[in-house]
């Protein structure tokens, strides 16, 4: 693909999505943000035009794809809160894969054949064991996952159908903010540790709750792979590149390829903080699994990636920077 391009974040308002559109800025390219703002915020969108529609209605759809012409979509909308999606499974299945079927649809009348899609390690499940590769059954256990599951099967059958090209990424545990402290991870109902850490420690949240201590791991709590949000935006940015000479559906595992309870989460942010992390012992959330660490050994074969940040200090130092300057 000559460049530079210019791409539809879609989601672009949100965590991930912001990282993405600000890298793709840093490269030349033109960002145009499509938003519904319901859980993005508006001052996130500091690269690129925000257009503000949703993936859920058709007409907005349409508008933001009418009387432009776009290379490429990065797709982030999603909602992804697993243990909501256990008792909204109906929401899940329409924001998820609904929204993205819509999107589609615009992107084939529109002429825009290629696709860089955010998926999900929920994709697998509940992991047989070892590090979790591509080759490992798609099995999962929560509506989210599932509705991931299926839009990487709609995309198969759309390379099929229509021509297509596509990469599914399928992160694990997305963390950190930019080394600037710009930008960082902010949703009104956070679900995710680190962030839920270090709000604890600040004593702008509740104190921290620790769901289930009675996994079959080593100290009894879930193990992660924790991956930097600028590092998966470097991904999306490659996979790209890749799509130039490999046409088709593709998917690849992003992750650090290292394990960390949420013990030991806590007992590194409070190490990066200096300052105690008060916490409480919960029951089980229904949907999680044990351990989930992946295998990124194709993606760094394929896509030529690897991950810049590999320590668990330093990527929740950088997200310590970013909340210690919000005002909450």
């Amino acid at each position: 693909m000559e460049y530079p391009v210019k791409a539809l974040v879609c989601g672009g308002a949100g965590y991930i999505g912001s990282h993405m559109a600000r890298l793709l800025a840093a490269h030349g390219h033109e960002v145009v943000v499509l938003d519904d703002l319901s859980t993005g915020h508006a001052q996130a969108v500091q690269w690129g035009r925000l257009v503000e529609a949703d993936v859920l209605d058709r007409p907005s759809l349409e508008a933001a794809f009418a009387g432009q012409r776009f290379d490429a979509v990065f797709h982030f909308c999603a909602r992804s809160l697993v243990a909501e999606s256990m008792v909204q499974p109906y929401d899940y299945y329409a924001s998820n894969v609904v929204g993205t079927l819509n999107l589609l649809e615009a992107m084939r009348r529109h002429e825009v054949r290629r696709l860089v899609f955010s998926s999900s390690a929920s994709v697998f499940g509940q992991p047989a064991g070892g590090l979790v590769d591509e080759d490992h059954p798609t099995l999962p256990i929560n509506p989210y996952g599932a509705s991931k599951l299926m839009v990487e099967r709609i995309l198969a059958d759309a390379a099929t159908a229509y021509g297509l090209d596509s990469v599914a990424l399928r992160y694990f545990n997305a963390a950190g903010a930019t080394a600037d402290a710009r930008i960082g991870e902010s949703h009104a109902c956070e679900t995710h540790l680190i962030p839920n850490v270090l709000r604890s420690v600040l004593g702008d949240g509740p104190a921290l709750k620790v769901f289930g201590g009675d996994y079959p791991t080593p100290d009894g709590t879930c193990i992660r792979d924790y991956v930097h949000v600028d590092d998966l935006a470097q991904a999306h940015l490659l996979a790209l590149d890749y799509l130039d000479s490999h046409p088709g559906a593709h998917a690849f595992n992003l992750g650090n390829g290292k394990g960390f309870s949420v013990r030991e989460v806590i007992a590194a942010a409070s190490a990066v903080t200096g300052r105690t992390v008060p916490w409480e012992m919960a029951p089980r959330r229904a949907g999680d699994t044990a351990v989930l660490v992946a295998s990124s050994r194709r993606a760094k074969a394929e896509l030529g990636w690897s991950p810049a940040w590999t320590g668990l200090d330093a990527i929740i130092e950088s997200a310590w920077r970013w909340h210690r300057a919000q005002p909450w």
